[in-house]
């Protein structure tokens, strides 16, 4: 199933032109549920929507109001947190595309939400995310396509920053992500080990999909691709800020797995030499050669889920929450309501600096989805073997 979609350049112009602290859930055996929970929502999410910023609104509207929020880490081991059974602790959950279609509806970890309820604010949605011809998104639908298994909001491409003072856009471009193997950048590029990211990138690095089963030729060349990225890297860091740092600072010239996701801060300080770059082509579905992501909060099919739940994800539509949500404290993104000119309105010209706006359109374009790798696991220890080597 192809599950890339671009943007009309100008149904996107036309759209846009026109107009804290989380608390951790340290043991779940020490939860005390109560019978009746229209006063209680619990929420797993990616950073940003745990911001007191995003939830002290929603707690005045509901007087009395138990919000409590925890930031996950990496998607998998938010899933492997409902797989335990803390499902019912839970009432929405907040990944990346893939997990809520590809795994999560099809272990039962998740329930529909009201079609009838959200088309509206659907159907307002940027074009990759919503159009008369292709209908909504895949990713947002259950795998029959018939029901609506959540809401999306925040997205991005995600590939590597360069600092283009040292390294020209156009270059950076051309050549994508093997890029990093020529010699001359040992010892110049910093790498942010997100696993999940450096996996799928590295596969891409060595000349083929992710998204697929490898072969052993594959697999050893993954394999020989992440010792040599490991061992040429100046720095290792799963902090984007102290990467991005020495990026401004010169120690390095560029970062290997980065976005705008994890530039957009520098960028919102006046760094706009802190570049995010969307290769124009590789080993990707139609030769494509970057990949892009999108948020999706579904309902947690918690046994007691709070009737909250779907009044929560209504919210985060609101226009001034939108905003909120697009410029949390720790990474600034674009959201799926900036065709509507009541949301894109609130944005400033260095808002939409930090998560290049510009180019947006043309970075999409390039990029397929981020989607589940088949061979994660084996995958994975082979890049966790080069990491420990490195560390050692």
């Amino acid at each position: 199933m192809k599950t890339t979609h671009n943007f009309s350049r100008r149904d996107f112009m036309k759209l846009a032109g026109a107009a804290a602290a989380g608390l951790a859930f340290s043991s779940v055996p020490n939860l005390a549920w109560a019978a009746g929970r229209d006063k209680e929502l619990n929420i797993l999410c990616w950073e940003g929507y745990n911001s007191d910023n995003v939830l002290n609104p929603f707690r005045k509207m509901h007087k009395g109001l138990s919000l409590k929020a925890e930031s996950g880490t990496d998607d998998p081991s938010m899933i492997n947190k409902l797989r335990a059974g803390e499902i019912k602790v839970w009432d929405l959950i907040n990944l990346n595309q893939c997990w809520a279609r590809q795994q999560m509806w099809g272990e039962g970890l998740i329930k529909p939400i009201s079609m009838e309820r959200f088309m509206p604010y659907i159907e307002k949605m940027m074009p990759m995310f919503y159009n008369k011809e292709m209908g909504i998104n895949p990713f947002a639908l259950s795998p029959d396509g018939k029901e609506l298994i959540g809401m999306m909001q925040r997205f991005g491409p995600m590939n590597f920053v360069v600092n283009t003072k040292k390294i020209s856009v156009d270059m950076a471009e051309d050549q994508g992500l093997p890029m990093f193997l020529d010699p001359k950048m040992k010892g110049k590029y910093g790498l942010l080990a997100w696993d999940n990211w450096n996996v799928m990138h590295m596969c891409i690095t060595a000349g083929f999909s992710p998204y697929k089963e490898h072969t052993p030729e594959e697999v050893e060349k993954f394999k020989q691709t992440a010792q040599t990225l490991f061992a040429n890297a100046a720095m290792i860091s799963g902090d984007p800020a102290q990467l991005n740092q020495a990026l401004i600072n010169g120690e390095i010239d560029a970062i290997y797995s980065g976005g705008i996701y994890t530039c957009s801060v520098a960028r919102f300080e006046g760094f706009n030499e802190v570049h995010h770059i969307s290769p124009r082509r590789g080993p990707l579905e139609g030769g494509k050669g970057s990949l892009q992501w999108f948020e999706l909060t579904s309902v947690v099919n918690n046994p007691d889920v709070s009737p909250l739940a779907e009044d929560f994800l209504e919210y985060v539509q609101r226009p001034d929450i939108c905003h909120t949500v697009a410029m949390a404290e720790a990474s600034h993104n674009p959201v799926t309501q900036m065709s509507q000119p009541e949301v894109f309105n609130k944005f400033k010209k260095d808002e939409l600096n930090s998560f290049h706006w510009d180019t947006l359109e043309d970075q999409m374009n390039r990029s397929v989805d981020y989607q589940v790798v088949p061979d994660n696991d084996l995958l994975t220890s082979i890049y966790n073997e080069a990491k420990r080597t490195r560390e050692g």
